[in-house]
């Protein structure tokens, strides 16, 4: 095969050329893969082969060694450790050889997939001589040949994990890396390849760093090269700083008046990309001090793994003025652009970082800059004191800010609407969400909102949801905190006379010509729901009006035909909103008890707009629709039912929805909200929904997060149709106890992983637990002795891991009474064998968590009650 012209081909304006090259590509590689390897590489390592066939070649070998899906990735990693290895070493070779080449494209692409083989084969103890051999590259004299060598070493830390490098050969990688980037590097591409390789390396530096004289170094070098002439450099270097304070926040110290220097000349002089990263390193520093801190707060020892320096509290008298100064560095049309980022941006947000590290101390020093520049004639000063305003209000405490935004609230309220520039009204209509989120709710002592103001505010809010589309979706937004500080109010709210003109306005908003910019039409949405949400049962006959206009809204979009894609998108987005707020509206007039018989009138034609939903292929749409269908089960209760032979065929097909798993996992959730309104009234339909949960427990090609709520929904069946469940008991009880081997250990695993294991358990155990009580006082309990063993055999692994979490340990603690409460003196002696259960059943006695005392003190109960039998 002319391997060369068929790459070319591949890259072909004319469809079928291409079509038809890559049908040839395709047959190569399904035919003869190690051929098809070896030729591409060739192809890549060419130098008189044309820079397109070459860079396609690479691309193709990249993406033969690696893909996004995780079970694919495992696919392709196997097919390469198990190639003929005389290919392999041939590939490699050619691969090694392209980090010469002429052409920067063949290089670079040459250095990701040597990457990509080494992540494969040095946890296989394969390719050795790899690392050694690009060491020795960089002390060649071509600078091309070095560079390609260090951005390979770069990538190659990206892509393998440090355990896999030993000590020594991490010494050299660092060092020949802080060679390359010194000043004395006179090629400015080896320099920033080696500063880019440094960033993907700090992560293998743990004993170098601990080691001052290595990390003086280190960090010599980098603060050095800050100060390059070259913009990239100087970015690459802030972004190493950044991460050294990730992941080395306790080794700064000696360096952080340095680095304070370097970061505060960056911000103020040097271009943008260099500047963000400068204020990037000290919002890193703020997320560690608030970390530290959680943690020394949260542990009821008062102690934590990391001391906290306190930098930030140390700093405030200059760098709180460093940050004001950036917010005067605002762009014309930033509101507009829902992406943008710049300096005045960052700034404020580590600001706001700067509030939550260190409360109160950073009022005095933010209000001075806020008094001044707030009524000045410059729309840049003004909009920057209110910004800076809204940026401070979480971390101080309501005591202290509280007499400051009564205060300010007149004035702010008056420049919503008055203020001649668009960028203030929309910063301001902002920073009065803030207020009314962080320092407006039943909790707050000083109230902010009260008779005399409350009716100034919603007019004012009202009126500028009549506003430019960025002023207006701000203004929705400080209504819906407003709303929400109202939750629970009690019997009566201050909303409540406000509340028709209130929803009339978001409906009106929901109309706008424009609603579709600046999101608008979804934060109308979202307030309108919050405002029913926590409006009083003084308002649900004005909310059960509501039911009809939404209806008659999601009807009318759903007959909307001949639409361009773009339409069917805007229209698809809309149908979800509509069903996300008859969802709320259903979950309010439901738990309603005087209105509730009433709305129930509707719910045929609501259900009947829900299933039509299911016509319109999008995710988002079924996702809503889904959610609101649970909700009106769980509202109408067993009368739903009457629903189910028309809605199962959407049920099942959602529950194989893998593709779109978000939609899987909601559909999962409605199925237990419908088992738990039908109760045995579901039998008729559980032989095809328990098939397909079990299908999709055992499928390797659905998303790993919907693994924890399948389990739970067995659970969920279970308690539903009680001793029924004996026909999927034994299949149930196999996948359970599979899976209950399979994540009983967590050592090994970063926090992430541990985090997901304890919400499988969690899945599981509310599996057993639903299963138990749903056989309680059956005659077919004796069915489910032979499982108890394993069951706590699960019980005594978890508990002996110590890594449960709260809600794993309630779970499981109440597993455990379930199994006394069910098999009585069956369960007894078992109990009493068990190697931790009395440990176990005391930890979660004595906890601070008054759930998991609950669910022990009644576990507790039922364990006596099966020994004394």
């Amino acid at each position: 095969m002319e391997v060369t012209q068929v790459l070319l081909n591949a890259q072909s304006i004319d469809g079928n050329v291409r079509k038809h090259a890559e049908d040839s590509l395709r047959q190569f590689q399904e035919q003869n893969l190690p051929g098809f390897l070896v030729s591409l590489s060739g192809e890549l390592a060419s130098e008189d082969k044309p820079d397109d066939s070459r860079k396609l070649a690479g691309l193709i070998l990249k993406n033969a060694l690696d893909a996004k899906d995780e079970s694919r990735k495992q696919e392709l990693v196997q097919r390469w450790l198990l190639l003929d290895p005389v290919a392999k070493t041939q590939v490699k070779s050619c691969l090694l050889q392209t980090l010469s080449s002429l052409v920067p494209d063949a290089r670079s692409t040459a250095t990701q997939v040597i990457a990509k083989v080494a992540g494969i084969e040095l946890p296989q103890k394969q390719w050795p001589e790899l690392i050694g051999s690009l060491l020795s590259n960089i002390h060649q004299v071509p600078t091309h040949v070095k560079q390609a060598s260090l951005e390979t070493l770069g990538y190659l830390c990206e892509e393998v994990s440090p355990q896999v490098v030993d000590q020594d050969q991490v010494n050299k990688i660092l060092t020949a890396v802080v060679q390359g980037m010194n000043a004395s590097e006179g090629n400015n591409d080896v320099r920033l390849a080696a500063t880019r390789a440094l960033y993907n390396a700090l992560g293998f530096a743990q004993a170098n760093f601990s080691n001052d004289m290595e990390r003086d170094y280190i960090m010599r070098v980098v603060c050095e090269t800050t100060m390059s002439p070259e913009v990239k450099i100087r970015q690459a270097a802030f972004e190493c700083l950044v991460s050294i304070a990730a992941m080395y926040y306790e080794k700064l110290a000696p360096y952080i008046q340095d680095i304070y220097n370097i970061t505060a000349k960056a911000v103020r002089g040097d271009e943008e990309p260099v500047a963000l990263q400068a204020i990037e390193f000290w919002s890193t520093i703020c997320d560690e001090e608030t970390d530290i801190l959680e943690e020394y707060m949260g542990d009821s020892n008062g102690d934590s793994d990391i001391p906290c320096f306190y930098f930030i509290k140390q700093a405030l008298p200059a760098l709180i003025p460093l940050l004001l100064e950036t917010l005067l560095k605002q762009e014309e049309d930033q509101d507009l652009d829902e992406g943008a980022w710049n300096i005045a941006m960052a700034g404020g947000t580590c600001l706001g970082l700067v509030a939550r590290t260190v409360g109160d101390d950073i009022v005095p020093l933010v209000m001075p800059f806020i008094e001044e520049n707030i009524t000045k004639p410059d729309w840049r000063q003004r909009e920057a004191a209110s910004y800076a305003f809204g940026s401070i209000l979480e971390g101080p405490s309501p005591d202290k800010l509280a007499p400051l935004v009564n205060h300010a609230l007149p004035f702010m309220l008056s420049a919503l609407v008055k203020d001649p520039n668009n960028h203030v009204k929309d910063t301001t209509a902002w920073t009065l969400g803030r207020m009314f989120e962080f320092l407006h709710s039943s909790i707050v002592g000083t109230p902010i909102i009260n008779e005399g103001n409350c009716q100034q505010i919603i007019t004012v809010l009202l009126q500028s949801m009549k506003d430019v589309p960025n002023v207006a979706e701000k203004a929705c937004g400080a209504l819906y905190f407003l709303a929400q500080g109202y939750e629970d109010v009690g019997p009566t709210s201050p909303l409540t006379p406000f509340f028709q003109e209130i929803v009339q306005s978001l409906l009106t908003v929901t109309h706008r010509e424009d609603a579709t910019e600046s999101r608008l039409r979804t934060a109308a949405y979202e307030t309108l729901n919050e405002v029913v949400r926590c409006s009083t049962d003084e308002t649900a006959p004005l909310v059960l009006q509501l039911v009809s206009v939404i209806m008659m809204e999601l009807h009318k979009c759903l007959e909307t035909q001949n639409l361009s894609s773009d339409e069917r998108e805007k229209q698809s987005e809309l149908i979800g909103l509509l069903c996300g707020c008859l969802q709320v509206i259903i979950q309010k007039l439901g738990s309603s008890e005087p209105l509730k018989y009433v709305f129930l009138q509707y719910s045929d034609q609501i259900m009947g707009l829900f299933l039509r939903v299911f016509a319109c292929r999008n995710a988002t749409a079924h996702e809503e629709a889904m959610l609101a269908i649970g909700a009106l089960a769980y509202a109408i209760g067993p009368d739903f039912a009457k629903y189910m032979p028309e809605f199962y065929k959407f049920l099942e097909m959602d529950l194989q929805n893998f593709d779109e798993y978000q939609v899987c996992a909601v559909t999962v959730g409605v199925v237990g909200d419908i088992c738990r309104a039908l109760e045995d009234k579901i039998l008729p339909y559980c032989d095809g929904i328990m098939t397909q949960l079990l299908k999709n427990l055992s499928s390797d090609n659905l998303h790993r997060s919907v693994k924890p709520p399948l389990f739970s929904c067995i659970g969920d069946i279970a308690l539903a149709i009680g001793d029924n469940f004996n026909k999927y008991l034994m299949y149930a009880m196999n996948t359970l106890q599979l899976a209950a081997e399979m994540y009983a250990h967590t050592s090994g695993f970063d926090e992430e992983m541990t985090e997901y294991i304890n919400s499988l358990r969690n899945g599981i155990l509310e599996a057993y637990s639903g299963i138990f009580q749903g056989f309680k006082n059956s005659s077919k309990t004796q069915l489910l002795i032979p499982y108890a063993p394993h069951i706590l055999q699960f019980l005594d692994s978890i508990y002996m891991e110590k890594d449960m979490d709260e809600v794993v340990m309630k779970t499981a603690i109440g597993v455990l009474g379930d199994l006394a409460d069910t098999l009585g003196s069956n369960a007894g002696s078992l109990i009493q064998q068990s190697l931790s259960s009395r440990e176990f059943l005391n930890e979660c006695l004595t906890s601070e968590d008054h759930l998991i005392k609950e669910s022990a003190e009644w576990a507790k109960l039922a364990i006596n009650r099966a020994i004394s039998v």
